[in-house]
Protein backbone atom coordinates (compact mmCIF):
# COMPACT_ATOMS: atom_id res chain seq x y z
CA UNK A 1 0.00 0.00 0.00
CA UNK A 2 1.32 3.56 -0.79
CA UNK A 3 1.81 5.54 1.82
CA UNK A 4 0.45 8.94 1.64
CA UNK A 5 1.54 11.45 3.99
CA UNK A 6 5.14 13.17 3.74
CA UNK A 7 6.98 14.99 6.73
CA UNK A 8 5.63 18.53 5.89
CA UNK A 9 1.69 16.52 5.85
CA UNK A 10 2.63 15.13 9.17
CA UNK A 11 4.35 18.23 10.37
CA UNK A 12 1.48 20.21 9.98
CA UNK A 13 -0.90 17.45 11.86
CA UNK A 14 1.29 17.73 14.61
CA UNK A 15 1.15 21.69 14.44
CA UNK A 16 -2.91 21.05 14.29
CA UNK A 17 -2.50 18.46 17.18
CA UNK A 18 -0.49 21.10 19.39
CA UNK A 19 -2.70 24.15 18.65
CA UNK A 20 -5.75 22.31 20.25
CA UNK A 21 -3.97 21.02 23.06
CA UNK A 22 -2.72 24.17 24.06
CA UNK A 23 -6.57 25.93 23.67
CA UNK A 24 -7.70 23.13 25.59
CA UNK A 25 -4.83 24.19 28.34
CA UNK A 26 -6.21 27.97 28.19
CA UNK A 27 -10.16 27.83 27.94
CA UNK A 28 -11.63 24.20 28.15
CA UNK A 29 -11.84 22.79 31.78
CA UNK A 30 -9.69 19.82 31.83
CA UNK A 31 -12.48 17.18 33.36
CA UNK A 32 -14.42 18.06 30.70
CA UNK A 33 -14.94 15.59 27.87
CA UNK A 34 -14.19 18.24 25.34
CA UNK A 35 -10.89 18.97 27.82
CA UNK A 36 -10.22 15.02 27.46
CA UNK A 37 -10.69 14.65 23.89
CA UNK A 38 -8.69 17.46 23.14
CA UNK A 39 -6.05 16.87 25.08
CA UNK A 40 -5.79 12.90 23.93
CA UNK A 41 -5.40 14.59 20.11
CA UNK A 42 -2.67 17.30 22.05
CA UNK A 43 -0.28 13.70 22.76
CA UNK A 44 0.14 13.30 19.39
CA UNK A 45 2.20 16.33 19.24
CA UNK A 46 5.40 15.81 21.23
CA UNK A 47 6.38 12.23 19.85
CA UNK A 48 6.31 13.63 16.16
CA UNK A 49 8.05 16.98 16.79
CA UNK A 50 10.46 14.38 18.20
CA UNK A 51 10.37 11.89 15.55
CA UNK A 52 11.00 14.59 12.55
CA UNK A 53 13.69 16.49 15.07
CA UNK A 54 15.96 12.99 14.60
CA UNK A 55 15.09 12.45 11.22
CA UNK A 56 16.45 16.01 10.53
CA UNK A 57 19.34 14.68 11.83
CA UNK A 58 20.48 12.47 8.91
CA UNK A 59 19.09 15.39 6.42
CA UNK A 60 20.60 18.16 7.52
CA UNK A 61 23.71 19.15 5.98
CA UNK A 62 25.24 20.80 9.34
CA UNK A 63 24.16 19.24 12.20
CA UNK A 64 25.88 22.48 14.56
CA UNK A 65 23.97 24.99 12.55
CA UNK A 66 20.49 22.92 13.28
CA UNK A 67 21.24 22.58 16.80
CA UNK A 68 21.87 26.34 16.83
CA UNK A 69 18.84 27.15 15.27
CA UNK A 70 16.44 25.36 17.45
CA UNK A 71 18.54 27.01 20.33
CA UNK A 72 17.39 30.11 18.88
CA UNK A 73 14.28 29.81 18.77
CA UNK A 74 14.26 27.99 21.75
CA UNK A 75 15.20 31.44 23.53
CA UNK A 76 13.01 33.14 21.29
CA UNK A 77 9.79 30.83 22.95
CA UNK A 78 10.28 30.94 26.00
CA UNK A 79 9.04 34.44 26.90
CA UNK A 80 5.54 33.26 25.30
CA UNK A 81 5.92 29.66 27.23
CA UNK A 82 5.91 31.74 30.42
CA UNK A 83 2.68 33.87 29.24
CA UNK A 84 0.71 31.31 27.65
CA UNK A 85 1.97 28.56 31.11
CA UNK A 86 2.69 30.17 33.73
CA UNK A 87 1.34 33.52 34.41
CA UNK A 88 -2.53 33.13 33.39
CA UNK A 89 -2.35 29.94 35.02
CA UNK A 90 -4.09 29.98 38.85
CA UNK A 91 -2.36 27.58 41.32
CA UNK A 92 -5.56 25.85 42.54
CA UNK A 93 -8.66 24.95 40.84
CA UNK A 94 -11.70 23.94 42.50
CA UNK A 95 -12.69 20.36 41.14
CA UNK A 96 -15.96 18.59 42.46
CA UNK A 97 -15.92 20.65 45.59
CA UNK A 98 -12.48 19.69 46.11
CA UNK A 99 -9.22 21.98 45.59
CA UNK A 100 -6.72 20.42 43.10
CA UNK A 101 -3.32 21.76 42.63
CA UNK A 102 -2.91 22.88 39.05
CA UNK A 103 -0.62 20.79 37.50
CA UNK A 104 0.96 23.40 35.02
CA UNK A 105 2.44 24.92 37.84
CA UNK A 106 4.40 21.47 38.53
CA UNK A 107 5.78 21.65 34.66
CA UNK A 108 9.18 22.21 34.73
CA UNK A 109 10.18 26.07 33.48
CA UNK A 110 11.18 25.75 30.00
CA UNK A 111 9.73 25.47 26.45
CA UNK A 112 9.83 22.14 24.84
CA UNK A 113 11.91 23.30 22.19
CA UNK A 114 14.90 23.50 24.77
CA UNK A 115 14.27 19.64 25.22
CA UNK A 116 14.47 18.76 21.68
CA UNK A 117 17.66 21.08 21.31
CA UNK A 118 18.98 17.97 23.97
CA UNK A 119 17.23 15.37 22.52
CA UNK A 120 19.21 16.61 19.01
CA UNK A 121 22.74 17.47 20.76
CA UNK A 122 22.16 13.47 22.53
CA UNK A 123 21.60 11.90 18.97
CA UNK A 124 24.74 14.13 17.60
CA UNK A 125 26.85 12.66 20.37
CA UNK A 126 26.00 8.83 20.30
CA UNK A 127 26.74 9.26 16.37
CA UNK A 128 30.32 10.21 17.63
CA UNK A 129 31.97 6.54 17.18
CA UNK A 130 35.13 7.74 18.96
CA UNK A 131 33.72 8.55 22.15
CA UNK A 132 33.48 5.41 24.66
CA UNK A 133 30.33 3.68 24.52
CA UNK A 134 30.19 3.92 28.51
CA UNK A 135 31.49 7.83 28.40
CA UNK A 136 28.41 8.62 25.39
CA UNK A 137 25.86 7.10 27.89
CA UNK A 138 27.09 9.18 30.93
CA UNK A 139 26.49 12.33 28.41
CA UNK A 140 22.95 11.12 27.47
CA UNK A 141 22.30 10.53 31.14
CA UNK A 142 23.71 14.13 31.88
CA UNK A 143 21.71 15.78 29.16
CA UNK A 144 18.62 13.97 30.35
CA UNK A 145 18.99 15.40 33.86
CA UNK A 146 19.46 19.02 32.31
CA UNK A 147 16.09 18.43 30.74
CA UNK A 148 14.25 18.52 33.85
CA UNK A 149 13.95 21.66 33.93
CA UNK A 150 12.25 21.39 30.05
CA UNK A 151 8.61 20.51 28.96
CA UNK A 152 8.40 17.12 28.59
CA UNK A 153 11.43 16.62 30.23
CA UNK A 154 13.52 13.71 29.60
CA UNK A 155 11.02 11.87 27.75
CA UNK A 156 11.41 14.17 24.29
CA UNK A 157 15.57 13.51 24.76
CA UNK A 158 14.97 9.78 24.87
CA UNK A 159 12.48 9.50 22.07
CA UNK A 160 14.53 11.66 19.70
CA UNK A 161 17.09 9.09 21.19
CA UNK A 162 15.93 6.11 19.99
CA UNK A 163 14.56 7.07 16.86
CA UNK A 164 17.95 8.04 15.66
CA UNK A 165 19.53 4.84 16.73
CA UNK A 166 16.77 2.79 15.72
CA UNK A 167 15.89 4.69 12.53
CA UNK A 168 16.13 1.52 10.54
CA UNK A 169 14.63 -0.93 12.79
CA UNK A 170 10.94 -0.24 13.17
CA UNK A 171 10.77 -3.35 15.75
CA UNK A 172 13.30 -1.72 18.01
CA UNK A 173 12.26 1.78 17.75
CA UNK A 174 8.45 1.47 18.37
CA UNK A 175 9.68 -0.99 21.76
CA UNK A 176 11.64 1.69 22.57
CA UNK A 177 8.94 4.60 21.81
CA UNK A 178 6.39 2.12 24.36
CA UNK A 179 8.53 1.70 26.93
CA UNK A 180 9.51 5.63 27.55
CA UNK A 181 5.80 6.66 27.13
CA UNK A 182 4.42 4.30 29.70
CA UNK A 183 6.97 5.18 32.23
CA UNK A 184 5.71 9.07 30.73
CA UNK A 185 2.27 7.89 31.27
CA UNK A 186 3.22 6.73 34.53
CA UNK A 187 4.25 9.65 35.95
CA UNK A 188 1.79 12.34 34.76
CA UNK A 189 -1.13 9.97 36.16
CA UNK A 190 0.84 9.55 39.02
CA UNK A 191 1.28 13.05 39.69
CA UNK A 192 -2.30 13.80 38.60
CA UNK A 193 -3.35 11.22 41.12
CA UNK A 194 -1.46 12.97 43.96
CA UNK A 195 -3.06 16.11 42.81
CA UNK A 196 -6.14 14.91 43.93
CA UNK A 197 -7.39 13.85 40.14
CA UNK A 198 -9.04 10.87 39.61
CA UNK A 199 -7.71 7.94 38.18
CA UNK A 200 -10.28 7.60 35.27
CA UNK A 201 -10.30 11.36 34.34
CA UNK A 202 -6.64 10.91 33.23
CA UNK A 203 -7.94 9.47 29.94
CA UNK A 204 -6.10 11.74 27.77
CA UNK A 205 -2.77 10.51 28.76
CA UNK A 206 -3.48 7.27 25.92
CA UNK A 207 -3.07 9.75 23.46
CA UNK A 208 0.38 9.20 23.31
CA UNK A 209 0.40 5.34 22.42
CA UNK A 210 -0.89 6.74 18.79
CA UNK A 211 1.59 8.77 17.25
CA UNK A 212 3.55 5.29 16.02
CA UNK A 213 -0.06 4.51 14.09
CA UNK A 214 0.02 7.94 12.55
CA UNK A 215 3.21 7.75 11.70
CA UNK A 216 2.82 4.15 10.17
CA UNK A 217 1.87 6.68 7.07
CA UNK A 218 4.61 8.02 6.23
CA UNK A 219 5.89 8.00 3.06
CA UNK A 220 9.76 9.21 4.30
CA UNK A 221 9.36 12.36 1.51
CA UNK A 222 9.74 15.84 2.94
CA UNK A 223 7.10 16.97 0.35
CA UNK A 224 7.59 20.36 -0.71
CA UNK A 225 11.00 22.33 -0.73
CA UNK A 226 9.47 26.01 -0.28
CA UNK A 227 11.39 27.38 2.42
CA UNK A 228 7.49 28.60 3.65
CA UNK A 229 7.06 25.10 5.55
CA UNK A 230 10.84 24.96 7.24
CA UNK A 231 10.37 28.47 9.02
CA UNK A 232 6.46 28.00 9.48
CA UNK A 233 7.38 25.44 12.26
CA UNK A 234 9.38 26.97 13.77
CA UNK A 235 7.75 30.14 13.90
CA UNK A 236 4.25 29.36 14.30
CA UNK A 237 5.70 27.58 18.15
CA UNK A 238 6.21 30.89 19.82
CA UNK A 239 3.49 33.16 17.74
CA UNK A 240 0.63 30.79 18.62
CA UNK A 241 1.36 30.48 22.51
CA UNK A 242 1.90 34.36 22.48
CA UNK A 243 -1.54 34.95 21.11
CA UNK A 244 -2.91 32.03 23.32
CA UNK A 245 -1.36 33.79 26.75
CA UNK A 246 -2.50 37.59 25.50
CA UNK A 247 -5.84 36.49 24.89
CA UNK A 248 -6.31 34.42 28.14
CA UNK A 249 -5.02 37.22 30.01
CA UNK A 250 -7.34 39.38 28.90
CA UNK A 251 -10.22 37.25 29.29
Amino acid sequence: MKKPLNSNALKYIAIIAMLIDHIAWAFVPLLSVSGQIMHFIGRFTAPMMCYFIAEGYFYTRNVKKYIVRIGIFAIISQIPFVIAEKLTSPPVMMIDGKLWINPELLIPSFNVMFTLMLGLIALALWKIEIIERPFRILLVISLCFISLSGDWMCFSVLWILFFGIYRNDNKRKWISYYCITIVSMTIVTTTNILSGLPLWRNFWQLGLLFPPIILHFYNGKKGSKNPFHKWFFYIFYPLHLLIIGIIKFYI
